[in-house]
C-alpha cells in the first residue's frame, strides 16, 4: 500500500484533522483522554524526526550596565556578533523581575489546564481576532500536527490593553507585555547601533510596534519520537523574544548541525526574524529552529513576536539604504509584512526558507 507521510493512502486525513479542530480541546484533550499512541496525523516522516548533534549554550549577553558608555558598547559589539553569527542569544539582567515571568508562565499553564468548555469561546483560526486559542494554526496547510496548543493575544501600537484577555490570566499577561514594550525599547536600539545606525533608526522604521504574545503549552507525549512540539521553521516577524519554563526542548540548527538550547531560569531568548533579516540585508541571520516532544511536562513558553503595528502591515519594507553600497547591493525586494505572512501561511512549518522567495535574481 502506498505511504505519504508515513500514513497509509486510504487514511482519510481531513476526516481526522476536522474531527480534532471541531472538538477545541487541543493536544492537551487527547492527553486528558488517556491515549497512549498518538494520532497518525502527528506522525512525522522519518527522515524528519529530531536527531541532535550537540548541547550548547548560545551567546549570553547581560544588559547590566547599558547606560554606561564603555560597558554599552561591549553589549553592542556581543549582540552584534551575536545576530550575525548565531541569529539568537540570551539575555540576563534584563529588568524584568522573577515575579513577573514565574506568574506569566502560571497563567499560561493555568488556562491551558482549564476545562475545555471554559477555553472553547476562545478557539479560531482567525488571525484577525485579538485573542485565539489553536492547536497548529497550519493544520489544514500541512496536514500534520505538532504537539502543543497555544493562545495568542495581540497588542497594538505599544498598548496593552486587558480587555477581553481571559481573566485567569488577564493580569499576568498584561504585566509581563509592559515589561517587554520597555524591554522591546531597549533592545531596538542596541540592535541599531549594532548595525552602525543611530540608536533610534529601528525605533523610526515603526517595524517593532505590535506584540503577539503567545503562550504554548507542550502536554508530555506518549510517542514523544514520532512527532515534534513545533517543527522546523524560522519566524516570520521582526523580533521574538522568549520565555521558557526550566524544561529544555529548544533546539537551533547552526552551522548545520541541530543543537539542544538549555533552559536558564531568569534569562530570556531573542532571535531575529525573518523580516530584521530583511531589513538589515541579511547582515543579521534568522535561523531555523524547533522543539521536540517529549515524555516530561507540561512544557510551557512564551513567545512575544514583534511587527508593525496592524495598520501599517501594507507598509513595504527592504534594504535599508544606509546599509547598502555597491558592493553590498540590495539582495531582497520590497515586500509588506502583509505579503510576508501571506506567503508564510500558504507554505505553513514546512522547513524551508522563505527569505529566498524575495531575493532579487
Amino acid at each position: 500500500m502506498e505511504m505519504t507521510n508515513n500514513v497509509a493512502s486510504d487514511y482519510d486525513v481531513l476526516k481526522e484533522l476536522k474531527e480534532f479542530d471541531d472538538s477545541k480541546a487541543g493536544v492537551k484533550g487527547l492527553v486528558d483522554s488517556g491515549i497512549s499512541k498518538i494520532p497518525k496525523f502527528f506522525i512525522h516522516p522519518e527522515e524528519k524526526l529530531p536527531k541532535a548533534d550537540v548541547q550548547l549554550d548560545l551567546p549570553v549577553v547581560s544588559l547590566e550596565g547599558s547606560e554606561d558608555a564603555n560597558r554599552r558598547a561591549e553589549i553592542v559589539a556581543e549582540i552584534r556578533e551575536a545576530c550575525e553569527k548565531w541569529g539568537f542569544f540570551r539575555i540576563t539582567k534584563h529588568g524584568i523581575p522573577d515575579g513577573v515571568t514565574s506568574g506569566v508562565l502560571e497563567g499560561g499553564r493555568q488556562f491551558h489546564e482549564q476545562p475545555k468548555e471554559l477555553k472553547m469561546e476562545f478557539y479560531s483560526r482567525d488571525l484577525k481576532r485579538r485573542v485565539k486559542y489553536y492547536s497548529t494554526l497550519d493544520l489544514f496547510v500541512t496536514k500534520i500536527g505538532q504537539w502543543r496548543d497555544s493562545v495568542v493575544c495581540d497588542f497594538d501600537h505599544g498598548v496593552v490593553n486587558r480587555e477581553g484577555l481571559p481573566s485567569v490570566f488577564r493580569e499576568a499577561m498584561g504585566e509581563y507585555a509592559e515589561c517587554l514594550f520597555e524591554l522591546k525599547k531597549q533592545l531596538s536600539e542596541l540592535l541599531s547601533e549594532a548595525l552602525g545606525l543611530s540608536s533610534d533608526h529601528l525605533a523610526n522604521l515603526r517595524c517593532f510596534e505590535t506584540q503577539k504574545l503567545a503562550c504554548h503549552y507542550y502536554p508530555p507525549c506518549p510517542e514523544p519520537e514520532l512527532t515534534f512540539g513545533t517543527t522546523k521553521h524560522s519566524d516570520p516577524n521582526f523580533l521574538t523574544i522568549l520565555l521558557q519554563d526550566n524544561i529544555a526542548a529548544l533546539q537551533i540548527l547552526h552551522q548545520n548541525k541541530w543543537m539542544n538550547v538549555p533552559a536558564m531560569r531568569g534569562s530570556l531568548l531573542v532571535n531575529v526574524g525573518d523580516l530584521l533579516q530583511l531589513i538589515t540585508n541579511a547582515k543579521f541571520k534568522s535561523v531555523r529552529h524547533r522543539v521536540v516532544a517529549n515524555h516530561e511536562g507540561p512544557r510551557v513558553s512564551i513567545a512575544s513576536f514583534f511587527y508593525p503595528s496592524n495598520d501599517e502591515l501594507t507598509k513595504p519594507y527592504g534594504p535599508i539604504k544606509e546599509l547598502l553600497s555597491s558592493d553590498n547591493q540590495a539582495k531582497y525586494k520590497e515586500i509588506s509584512t502583509l505579503e510576508f505572512i501571506a506567503y508564510y501561511m500558504s507554505r505553513g512549518l514546512d522547513g524551508a526558507a522563505y527569505l529566498p522567495h524575495f531575493e532579487h535574481p
